[in-house]
């Protein structure tokens, strides 16, 4: 079975070619772009092949944001299947992008599964990547990329939440795989680089100076002109629920950690750092997306 969507488009700006996809599992693409009109963020680029699409633009807070949700119909990602997502936001515009629910690492039947995610911010827009959990079932072979072009005057938000097992029915990440890579560009110069690999059954996992036992992570990226140490200080008093979590202020960016038992409360914290933050970053009072709460 095969998709494929074109709609109307603007010139994308110039960027690397993906290197050739293997032919076994799903080949998903998904290439959407965002540019100001008189004050507003319409969606003027929507092309897809494959199981990666959005429906349509929403506007719960207005039009200065075009809120998308980006879905992938399987519910889960499998060994073999190659994901790539391409969003690029004009100059002036202002997207929010998440998923409707947790994104599923399959146990892999010795195949890897990976998922590239390339985001071009031009000058003086804003672009919140704030996708759901990510689920890593044990056996998994996962690796993901994530690469942020930022031009000068970009604001951007990122948060990442990964599970190393399904918690909720006792399963850990005893084998298996998860590869972690995250660039963060600006005007050239790197804002932040991270490699990673987890493997299952590592004792790193259990390690008071790895994971501590838990199995959630989560990381919350602000980079932009108005990300300083009084923003640092305020998020500094927001404590998780559960679990432990912790605010460093890096040049041109902010990073907030966490480590803990759950997703819930990973999601909680991230979000509350992330409302803390988002009128000074992105000029717009807190609203968290409605499907967060479904």
């Amino acid at each position: 079975m095969a998709y494929a969507s074109v709609s109307p488009s603007e010139p994308r700006s110039a960027v690397p070619e993906r290197a050739p996809w293997p032919r076994e599992g799903w080949r998903a693409t998904l290439d959407l772009g965002i540019a100001d009109s008189s004050g507003r963020s319409v969606l003027v680029r929507r092309r897809h092949e494959g199981p990666l699409h959005v429906q349509k633009a929403l506007y719960p807070e207005g039009g200065e944001v075009c809120h998308i949700v980006v879905v992938h119909p399987p519910g889960g990602i499998v060994g073999g299947d190659q994901l790539a997502i391409d969003v690029e936001v004009g100059p002036q515009a202002h997207a929010l992008v998440t998923t409707p629910g947790a994104t599923k690492w399959y146990g892999s039947d010795a195949r890897r599964a990976r998922q590239e995610v390339r985001l071009t911010l031009q000058a003086g827009s804003v672009l919140e990547w704030l996708p759901q959990e990510s689920i890593v079932f044990d056996a998994a072979d996962a690796e993901t990329a994530l690469t942020v072009t930022m031009a000068a005057g970009a604001a951007f938000v990122g948060m990442e939440i990964v599970c190393l097992g399904r918690t909720a029915s006792g399963e850990t990440f005893a084998r298996g795989r998860l590869g972690v890579a995250t660039t963060v560009t600006r005007v050239g110069a790197t804002l932040w680089l991270e490699r990673g690999v987890v493997h299952g059954g590592d004792p790193l996992l259990q390690s008071p100076v790895g994971f501590a036992g838990q199995p959630v992570t989560g990381t919350l990226l602000v980079a932009g002109d108005d990300v300083d140490p009084d923003l640092r200080d305020a998020c500094r008093t927001i404590a998780p629920a559960a679990g432990r979590g912790a605010v460093t202020l890096l040049p041109g960016i902010l990073v907030a950690r966490y480590l803990g038992p759950g997703a819930e409360p990973a999601r909680e914290w991230l979000a509350s750092v992330w409302s803390a933050v988002r009128r000074s970053v992105t000029g717009c009072a807190p609203a968290l997306p409605r499907l967060w709460n479904t």
